[in-house]
């Protein structure tokens, strides 16, 4: 049982052209730009600012901001790298499996699954709850959530969730458009919201920039558990800003620039990916940052970061209600919820894309990476993957484990960065059109900072990712493994080798079947 074997780039890109599992190539670097704003410019840009702000940097949040940013333009160019030297979809979890080996890759497409799956159920309720405070703007009294049986039904997330699986089904290009649409509203909502924010901000509510580290109230197991892990391995009592502060904060804010990842999932629905999808991720990922850190401006200049530490869930309304213009909560409402549609769809696609990869290796069931003869999209996998997103959205207190997110996408970054240098070392005949700038250097320190800031969540959240890589080892073991297509492919090679008559061992310097199923 060889689990470090590794599989081509030649059969990645081969595997991608298999009739009946081909995705259409439909995407520019228009789309793909918009793509990554659209995931990237959604409730968070409105909540999870002010929850960094208040609980943990204060007005240095736009350096938390800055921070995460960083960390995720260096991955990015990883992926960027990887993406233009395998256009194919599965983003992190192909990279994995041309470099480091089948367990490994398995382990990456599964914490794929997680922060794509995950995200997409917590956005999609959070938009039926943002969706009731719109109604409720306009007068209009319709519940979030309604009680079946003693279960309580958050009929929103059904809805903008099956919206978006029917779009995804009729067409990749089909949803871009429908995307890029809502996402140039919500633009224009975010710079209204940072234009009138930046009309009631006092200078004095900037200091200090990096509040003074002080202890977090309680001491119990829930304080330690909430605790960084960082923080828990070096023995640091339970604390809130000062640079640890700052750190933490990047940590929860890069939940902001997940979507790029999910970008990279598509290389195989772009035209001319060499060119389109560096252009697209970075030009992206550029107004993104731009975006947030105005946004985080003007949220800590309006009001102080110890007023919304009052607040027992502060987002901007909670600094427009405290300078006194509530009628900004009906803009900020609105905005809320086109900027939440988009990230549903973006999530949507990219969950299927990583399962549809996996599924064309046999690690997941191959019925699941059929695509339509029609349309070119991998229908019947889009509705499971909607099925499943909305039942657990529309069932379950998913938004308990918001913090997953985060830690899936911050260990697919670790092994993407450090992938390159393998990729570099095995395959130096390859000339991608994109490469990480300053040798080994760069991939080195996203690695290292993707690491730091993992270190930096909670407690709980490790011990949860934990009991995730469990399940998904013993999956692995049971099906995974033994469906595998690479693992059929080396046993045929054996047993031609060892079958009686067989020819005689390769000559020096003649490669084998079994090297060249493991080449990269």
């Amino acid at each position: 049982m060889n689990l470090l074997r590794t599989k081509s780039i030649e059969q990645s890109i081969a595997d991608a052209d298999e009739p009946g599992r081909k995705l259409k190539r439909s995407l520019s670097t228009w789309d793909l730009m918009i793509m990554g704003v659209a995931v990237a410019v959604g409730a968070g840009i409105f909540s999870v600012g002010a929850k960094a702000a208040a609980n943990f940097a204060g007005p240095a949040v736009t350096l938390s901001f800055a921070i995460a940013a960083v960390t995720c333009a260096l991955a990015i160019m990883c992926y960027a790298e990887f993406a233009t030297a395998i256009p194919v979809a599965g983003s992190a979890y192909v990279f994995t499996y041309a470099t480091m080996g089948e367990l490994l890759a398995w382990i990456i497409g599964w914490n794929l699954i997680l922060e794509l799956f995950t995200a997409a159920a917590v956005i999609a309720k959070y938009w039926g709850i943002y969706l009731s405070k719109v109604f409720a703007l306009t007068g209009l009294d319709v519940p979030p959530a309604i009680s079946l049986g003693g279960v309580d039904l958050y009929w929103g997330a059904f809805l903008i969730v099956a919206i978006f699986t029917v779009l995804l089904v009729l067409g990749t290009k089909l949803s871009a458009r429908v995307g890029n649409i809502f996402t140039l509203i919500k633009i224009a909502v975010v710079l209204f919201v940072i234009v009138v924010g930046f009309t009631y901000v006092k200078f004095e509510n900037y200091t200090p920039f990096v509040p003074a580290a002080e202890p977090t109230a309680g001491t119990g197991a829930a304080d330690v558990l909430k605790q960084s892990f960082f923080g828990f391995l070096t023995g640091a009592a339970p604390a809130q800003y000062g640079t640890m502060g700052i750190f933490a904060g990047a940590a929860l804010v890069f939940f902001a620039f997940i979507g790029f990842d999910v970008v990279a999932t598509s290389a195989e629905e772009v035209k001319n990916p060499q060119k389109t999808l560096p252009r697209g991720i970075f030009g992206g990922l550029a107004l993104v940052t731009l975006l947030y850190i105005l946004v985080s401006l003007a949220l800590t200049g309006m009001v102080s970061y110890t007023q919304l530490a009052e607040a027992k869930s502060p987002t901007l309304t909670t600094a427009f209600e405290a300078v006194g213009d509530t009628s900004a909560a009906k803009v900020i409402a609105f905005g809320s919820l086109v900027g939440l549609t988009t990230v549903i769809m973006v999530l949507l696609m990219g969950l299927s894309r990583v399962v549809l990869a996996m599924s064309r290796d046999g690690l997941l069931p191959r019925a699941l990476s059929k695509t339509s003869d029609k349309r070119a999209t991998p229908a019947r996998l889009q509705i499971i993957c909607g099925t499943a997103v909305a039942l657990v959205a529309g069932l379950t207190n998913v938004d308990l484990l918001e913090e997953m997110i985060n830690i899936g996408t911050l260990s697919a970054f670790v092994v993407v960065s450090l992938g390159i240098l393998v990729l570099r070392k095995k395959r130096p005949d390859l000339k991608p059109a994109f490469r990480v700038p300053f040798g080994k250097v760069l991939p080195v320190v996203s690695a290292v900072l993707c690491l730091y800031l993992m270190t930096n969540l909670a407690v709980e959240t490790w011990i949860f990712f934990a009991f995730w890589l469990v399940l998904g080892l013993a999956i692995y073991f049971a099906y995974g493994q033994r469906h595998s297509r690479l693992n059929e492919r080396f046993a045929e090679a054996n047993a031609a080798v060892n079958r009686p008559g067989a020819a005689s061992a390769p000559t020096a310097g003649e490669p084998d079947d079994e090297d060249e199923l493991s080449r990269t």
